[in-house]
């Protein structure tokens, strides 16, 4: 296997950024000898066009006739700048939101949804958001709303609906690998919002009260016979017992007389009813 293929991708971005190791040539110094002498002639008063304040979160690119010199950012701090010779661009480390505007997609079912989401990054590299990219925010922005059409279109609607998190730490992964070379480090990405079309609405939510009163008819065919199975227990040991029959009379009326005062229930035996019915007979 070649070695030059094994490299890591820090040694990828500096080539990218073309680490050439000669210097700026014998004209360069030249200029560069007259802008110092320069300074040097005018000062004091050059030194407020020489010095330059960098802020905490904030890294200088300084570029000596055309190139990026040294090959690292500089700051925070103060910074020594040559006039006529060096220029410097600010980049700014602070972590950026980036709002990813709702977008149209055609999921793995054919169901059409509008997916919006944020992606939070922030530059570690200065040097490689400033020579390998001309705008980095916006090829971030772009690559970010992208990526996430690509992976949801892969994705079926019960998968992007109940595996929001997993889409989102994928979907982070891949910016994060294709915007290592542009000096940018993916924090963090979330999916916020799903819409789905109106009528899809109605037919999940239909379903799911199909769903629903499906398990309930299954709960009360299973109380129903639990509680079946107890009274045949329940008149096993009555049938055993006529003083206990008694006593549930007595309970009943107890009941009876605690929701409505005004019912008077006399119980009788049904033992009763069974010898009048054969005195009738013999009769």
């Amino acid at each position: 296997m070649d070695p030059k293929r094994e490299t890591p991708k820090k040694n990828n971005t500096e080539h990218l950024i073309a680490d050439r190791r000669e210097g700026i040539g014998v004209c360069g110094w030249i200029l560069v000898s007259i802008s110092f002498l320069l300074v040097v002639i005018t000062f004091p008063f050059s030194i407020w066009a020489c010095i330059k304040v960098v802020r905490e979160y904030e890294r200088a690119v300084v570029f000596r006739l055309g190139r990026i010199l040294p090959k690292k950012s500089k700051g925070p701090g103060l910074i020594l700048i040559l006039p006529c010779t060096d220029m410097f661009i600010r980049v700014d480390l602070r972590t950026v939101t980036c709002n990813i505007p709702p977008q149209e997609i055609l999921t793995k079912d054919a169901v059409t949804t509008q997916v919006d989401g944020v992606v939070y990054y922030r530059i570690h590299s200065a040097v490689s958001a400033v020579a390998n990219v001309t705008d980095v925010h916006s090829a971030t922005f772009l690559l970010a709303q992208t990526t996430l059409r690509n992976v949801l279109g892969t994705k079926s609607l019960a998968q992007l609906l109940a595996g929001r998190e997993e889409i989102a730490h994928g979907i982070q992964d891949i910016l994060d690998s294709a915007t290592e070379q542009w000096g940018i480090k993916v924090a963090r990405v979330e999916i916020k919002d799903i819409r789905i079309p109106v009528a899809m609405q109605r037919t999940m939510a239909a379903e799911a009260e199909a769903a629903q009163e499906a398990r309930a008819k299954v709960v009360a065919a299973e109380g129903e016979r639990n509680a079946s199975k107890a009274l045949t227990q329940a008149s096993v040991v009555l049938a055993d017992s006529p003083a206990g029959l008694q006593l549930r009379y007595l309970q009943t009326l107890t009941t009876l007389a605690a929701e409505n005062n005004s019912t008077i229930v006399f119980p009788l035996p049904i033992n009763m009813f069974e010898n009048l019915g054969q005195k009738n007979r013999g009769g």
